[in-house]
């Protein structure tokens, strides 16, 4: 699966792709999984998830710090 295709992980705001891509990265290496540019379906299920873990864990405190 490409990271350009129309699946459910689409952005709403195209402009925003850049700095959703550099923010998965950040979180990646927070974790310390190996992530690369384009395809990255060599992680495992644990490392993938790990990944998405961060960032929305990461979202919610930036939502409350703004409440």
């Amino acid at each position: 699966m490409s990271s350009n295709n129309n699946s459910s992980n689409s952005i709403n705001v195209p402009e925003a792709r850049q700095a959703m891509d550099q923010f998965k990265m950040e979180c990646a290496n927070e974790v310390g999984v190996n992530l690369k540019q384009g395809y990255n379906g060599d992680l495992t299920s644990r490392q993938a998830g790990s990944v998405g873990g961060q960032m929305v864990k990461k979202m919610i405190e930036a939502y409350e710090k703004s409440m």
